[in-house]
């Protein structure tokens, strides 16, 4: 059984009220963040949709950098992961993931999928708290959140009635976030490289895990023509296409 701080949330979704979605659900669940992420695009990239605070929006963009996390496996397996407490993760699972996670001051995560059977349109990842630990009621409260938002999703909208404006029902890209200009820096790439799109994103990731950027950064030097990926991966943005010299 949901708790009364979820289900306000969920009738609030219900009726398009407006106000600060992630916001709400960090309070009811009593996490420490919330990011929802569609997975959107040819290569089923995710695309963060909310996320609060701005810890969280940190996270999302680590795990979709690094391919690694809660989220990304929830997507793959279509199970919750739940990980309340880093610490107790195998290193081995997410060898780049987890040390940076700790950098970040982030202790535990559980990722919910959104979808049904082999559909995926999405994924729920939730901070954990101090205690390291998700109760029953979280869970049951995660799950139903997951669920109403799979609905909503699968019904071709971001809004489980329908009845919401576009202009109402798209909150604002969160802070750092960057996805458009990543699909067209992957599409570039795919080009250059002559590689699938997966393969494109792949060799963007490693690049900007390897000079230690942002992933939307180094997307955009590849947009504006700064950063060429040839027959070999660049490790480096000196030469033509860096942003000193850059190539317009």
């Amino acid at each position: 059984m949901i708790s009364d701080g979820m289900a306000e949330v969920l009738r609030s979704l219900h009726l398009g009220e407006g106000g600060d979605p992630a916001r709400a659900c960090v309070r009811a669940l009593g996490a420490e963040g919330v990011a929802l992420s569609l997975l959107v695009g040819a290569d089923r990239t995710a695309e963060p949709l909310w996320c609060h605070p701005e810890l969280s929006a940190r996270f999302e963009e680590l795990q979709f950098t690094l391919g690694e996390g809660p989220g990304p496996e929830a997507v793959r397996t279509g199970s919750p992961v739940l990980e309340p407490d880093l610490d107790r993760v195998r290193p081995e699972r997410w060898p780049v993931l987890l040390p940076a996670a700790r950098d970040m001051g982030v202790r535990g995560v559980c990722g919910f999928p959104l979808g049904i059977g082999a559909i995926r349109v999405g994924v729920l990842t939730v901070l954990c708290g101090g205690d390291r630990r998700i109760s029953e009621q979280q869970f049951a409260d995660a799950t139903a959140l997951a669920a109403v938002l799979t609905g909503a999703f699968l019904n071709g909208n971001g809004h489980v009635n329908g009845t919401a404006s576009e202009a109402d029902r798209m909150p604002a890209w969160p802070t750092g976030l960057n996805r458009p200009v990543v699909h067209q820096a992957t599409g570039m790439i795919s080009v250059q490289l002559g590689v699938s799109m997966q393969e494109a994103l792949l060799r963007l990731r490693a690049h900007a895990y390897g000079s230690e950027r942002p992933l939307g950064e180094v997307a955009e030097d590849v947009v504006a023509r700064r950063l060429r990926f040839g027959g070999e991966l660049d490790d480096d943005i000196s030469g033509p296409y860096s942003p000193e010299g850059g190539k317009g």
